[in-house]
């Protein structure tokens, strides 16, 4: 009798400890929430041209593999993503000087997440890029 309570006092406590670690922060789960669903837009909206790897399409489509840029841009990307792009573009190296279309139909939440799964896919490690920085760089946008 005595060692069924202790054995199952030592089940709960460990059952415990697994839910408690388990947790995350909303800070964790809002990333992982931007970043899940970036991956389903991006495969939507971006892949076609961008790749499912990241890699463009030779001296046509520029990579996102390209950490320095997308970190030096990254105030640019909401704009780039809502209003599209038709300018010179150095890319690892390479120039680009393809149009990129808008997509202005996307709300400021999905292009949050595409920028939070690009800028953390394909060798980038950026953290999470909410609707509040999509939203605020999209008030700056100047229209094309």
């Amino acid at each position: 009798m005595i060692r069924n309570r202790i054995i199952c006092i030592l089940l709960l406590t460990i059952s415990s400890w697994a839910v408690i670690g388990s947790c995350q922060s909303e800070t964790d789960l809002n990333y992982a929430r931007y970043y899940t669903n970036g991956k389903q837009l991006y495969d939507t909206y971006c892949q076609n041209c961008h790749g499912a790897d990241g890699n463009g399409l030779q001296q046509l489509i520029p990579p996102l593999s390209d950490t320095l840029f997308l970190r030096k841009n990254r105030d640019r990307l909401a704009c780039i993503i809502k209003n599209g792009m038709d300018e010179k573009i150095m890319v690892n190296g390479k120039e680009y000087n393809g149009l990129m279309p808008p997509n202005p139909q996307l709300p400021d939440i999905d292009i949050a997440a595409i920028i939070t799964y690009i800028t953390n896919s394909f060798g980038n490690k950026q953290g999470l890029y909410d609707q509040t920085a999509a939203t605020q760089t999209l008030k700056k946008c100047e229209m094309p």
